[in-house]
């Protein structure tokens, strides 16, 4: 099951985890990704932290954490790798985070709710 932020954020439930990746809508208004840091595993984040950054030949642009908790892995590839961002948004995964609490993927839109805020 996928939600999605405002954010153009892609969110993916993976047994007690949830994925995060950014959407091919954000991916397209990026363009060709050069760069991409991301978080240390083991750190704690909010929800709203900063905490992946990505670089284009167009803009800088951040990824923050969907919901307060910890990170449990991130895509190393990418960082060797950025360009996978474009080739393929939704298997480009950036990190996975352990929510600190209940029902974390509760308030995020689904792909219905996301296709008509991108319009």
């Amino acid at each position: 099951m996928l939600k999605y932020t405002e954010d153009h954020e892609w969110l993916r439930a993976d047994g007690d985890e949830i994925t995060v990746g950014i959407t091919s809508h954000a991916s397209e208004q990026l363009g060709d990704v050069v760069f991409i840091e991301l978080p240390e595993e083991g750190r704690e984040v909010e929800a709203g932290e900063e905490i992946v950054v990505i670089e284009s030949v167009k803009a800088a642009s951040d990824i923050t954490a969907p919901v307060a908790g910890v990170v449990t892995a991130v895509n190393g590839d990418l960082a060797d790798n950025p360009g996978n961002v474009n080739d393929d948004p939704m298997a480009a995964w950036f990190f996975r985070i352990k929510p600190a609490g209940d029902n974390p993927l509760d308030g995020f839109m689904d792909e219905a709710a996301y296709n008509e805020l991108i319009g």
